[in-house]
């Protein structure tokens, strides 16, 4: 026993499997990294070079998730109903409310300034309490009316998609982080799928040391555990019994938590309040939107302006005074705005709509849940099983020149 021990041949033999298991966890893990890395197109376009899958289509990637999920378990209508119209006009006064003073002083020492410093203090006044006072019903009309007509003022679908095609750092980590189990599995799996590969791989050698073996046990170990662990992942799609044990594909077991992973990404960072003003304000319905807005502030101005209305007319003038109401609604668009960007309000408002996306995507099929993270392979699934095959194939020349010599060629 100790002169086999003491034989370098065989220690050659027993480097076969452990060499196959680096090579299948190499190649494994290396598939997992071209997926998402690098972020933008390194080499020469258009062939010679490599950018990360998901990356590379983040805008067809995105679509496809978006599809997958969003677009199944929640309407624009009912986001906004969890949102709650009621809690946003509330906010949004809460946030106003102590601002009133600032804006109107802001807007008229813009607008006219000499008119406004020479007003005496108790017409001023009178000013800021009728904006104070008109500014609750008005903002309450305006959130109805947004309520009403969302579904025509928001593309949700395109909204998402645009932001996780411009955040490509994003859109990899929901794959990543609803992922991460099945990422793990699959470059550990290649170790020990390699090894075992690895001691076929060990018998045919002792018994044919044909030079091509190697590398070609090589190529199929790269191929293979890729493959087998890609198929792990989403087969079988529904749940079967094999000898009393239930199998169903990795991913698909854990719904519940991929789940919730997904929807707490998407509602904290994606669906917020603040993003889905912004996308109202400047999306493709933008025009719609501004001028609804315009046309429920319109009031404040004129009834502001009732307090005096020669005094204001013979300051402004007609067009000066049109001019006054179109910048006051220019003003209540830019306010509409920066009214959401508080954090702790987006974050209560973002656990309501994850709480019915998460309930919702938890009772998808399989067939529909698969979607979510199938597509991140399935895009280039065969480029990625032919490169670890061609590193495989390498690794085993390498394995046949420096571990058995030249002498075995």
């Amino acid at each position: 026993m100790m002169e086999l021990f003491q034989n370098p041949e065989f220690w050659k033999y027993v480097s076969i499997p452990f060499i196959a298991g680096l090579i299948g966890w190499t190649t494994n893990w290396l598939a997992i990294k071209l997926t998402f890395l690098p972020l933008e197109f390194i080499g020469i376009r258009p062939f010679f070079g490599w950018q990360g899958i998901i990356p590379s289509k983040a805008k067809k990637m995105a679509g496809i998730s978006v599809d997958a999920t969003i677009s199944k378990i929640g309407t624009v209508s009912e986001i906004f109903d969890q949102i709650d119209p009621e809690v946003l006009a509330a906010h949004i006064i809460e946030t106003v409310e102590p601002r009133v003073e600032e804006y109107v002083d802001e807007l008229m020492l813009r607008e006219h300034a000499t008119f406004w410093e020479n007003l005496p203090t108790p017409m001023r006044q009178m000013v800021y309490d009728r904006v104070r006072k008109s500014a609750p019903d008005l903002v309450d009309n305006l959130v109805d009316d947004l309520s009403t007509n969302i579904e025509e003022l928001l593309d949700i679908k395109e909204m998402v998609i645009n932001q996780l095609a411009e955040d490509k750092v994003l859109l990899n980590r929901i794959f990543l982080e609803c992922g991460h189990h099945e990422f793990r599995f699959i470059i550990n799996s290649g170790a020990w799928l390699g090894f075992l590969f690895g001691i076929i791989q060990m018998g045919v050698w002792y018994f044919f040391k044909n030079w091509w073996i190697l590398p070609v046990a090589g190529l199929i170990v790269g191929y293979a555990t890729n493959w087998i662990a890609l198929n792990v992942i989403f087969r079988p799609l529904h749940p079967v019994k094999v000898m009393g044990v239930e199998l169903q594909g990795l991913f698909l077991k854990r719904q519940k938590a991929v789940a919730h992973s997904f929807c707490s990404i998407i509602t904290h960072e994606i669906l917020t309040i603040g993003n889905i003003i912004n996308a109202i304000l400047n999306g493709p319905h933008a025009e719609r939107a501004k001028n609804m807005v315009k046309k429920h502030i319109k009031p404040i101005v004129d009834d502001t302006a009732g307090l005096s209305k020669p005094l204001t007319q013979i300051a402004f003038g007609p067009k000066g005074f049109a001019h006054l109401k179109h910048q006051v609604g220019e003003k209540a668009i830019e306010i509409s705005a920066d009214t959401f960007t508080d954090p702790v309000f987006n974050n209560e408002r973002a656990a309501a709509v994850e709480r019915i996306m998460k309930e919702r995507m938890e009772n998808l099929t399989p067939d529909e849940f698969q979607d979510l993270l199938r597509p991140c392979f399935q895009e280039d699934e065969v480029k990625l099983i032919l490169i670890g095959a061609a590193l495989g194939f390498g690794a085993g020349l390498a394995q046949l020149i420096f571990v058995f010599g030249s002498g075995a060629m």
